[in-house]
């Protein structure tokens, strides 16, 4: 059966920066499939939250407390899930971001740090979970979260936009590295209705005006990106690897503006 290829029956999955938004979403999008996860991030009620409808689904959920821009911290993610469940089979580097900032007021530690966050730590859990999916599930699947601004020219994203092309590119670099055994795809969202996005969900006219911008006419919804995980992680997409999914509604333009006058 097709539907069949979409499911994750007794597999373990890492989703860092899973307390809420797309991490949550994904996270109990693979419990749905039948994944027992571990969840990461900075704020244990949100995640005990999260843990708990995991656990209401059937599946095991272990989370973990941690400061995820530390890169240790999401290395040491992989051994937990292998002490916890007994093998690990899908990472999510879903933890990254970078506030807006006008490119002359962009330092170069600013570009760093979001390179940092965004990029190295993902690689720190990649070297760290590797060798114990090999050992353990013999293969897997890693997705790392990017973004549509990744690859659109907008006002305002040097730090965050370099970041997230960067890690876009690392995603193919990693796939040549790692096949066959070991697949790396990437998920470049659009603007989804999560958290970062209240200011605009909460005001008509700026939501009429992101929407209309939009090809598809709508804000995206974190299942959107929890489908497109999933898709990714199971069998049903297995022979995809080295590619990134533009889960963006159809966006060729960035469709919010920032208002930097020009210079």
């Amino acid at each position: 059966m097709i539907l069949d290829r979409f499911r994750l029956d007794d597999r373990v999955a890492i989703v860092t920066g899973a307390g809420r938004g797309l991490g949550a979403a994904i996270a109990l999008g693979f419990a749905e499939a039948g994944a027992d996860v571990l969840i990461a991030a900075r704020t244990e009620s949100e995640l005990s939250n999260i843990a708990e409808q995991i656990r209401q689904l059937g599946r095991r959920a272990h989370i973990v407390v941690a400061d995820l821009a530390d890169p240790a911290a999401c290395a040491a993610l992989a051994e937990t899930a292998a002490a916890e469940f007994g093998r690990l089979d899908i990472v999510v580097n879903n933890v990254g971001g970078a506030m807006p900032t006008p490119l002359l007021d962009t330092t170069p530690d600013a570009l760093t740090q979001a390179f940092g966050f965004n990029v190295a730590n993902a690689h720190a859990l990649v070297r760290a979970a590797v060798p114990i999916m090999l050992d353990t599930a013999g293969g897997g699947s890693i997705i790392n979260i990017t973004s549509a601004m990744g690859r659109l020219p907008g006002r305002a994203f040097a730090a965050y936009g370099t970041a997230k092309a960067a890690l876009a590119h690392y995603t193919r670099l990693a796939a040549m590295d790692l096949c066959p055994r070991i697949r790396v795809n990437a998920i470049a969202p659009g603007s989804i209705a999560t958290s970062a996005l209240e200011v605009v969900a909460a005001d008509e006219q700026l939501r009429g005006s992101v929407e209309k911008a939009t090809p598809l006419r709508r804000i995206g919804d974190p299942a959107d990106i929890a489908a497109t995980a999933l898709f990714l992680a199971a069998p049903a997409g297995g022979y995809l690897t080295g590619k990134v999914i533009e889960t963006d509604g159809g966006l060729i333009a960035p469709n919010l503006d920032i208002p930097i006058p020009d210079l």
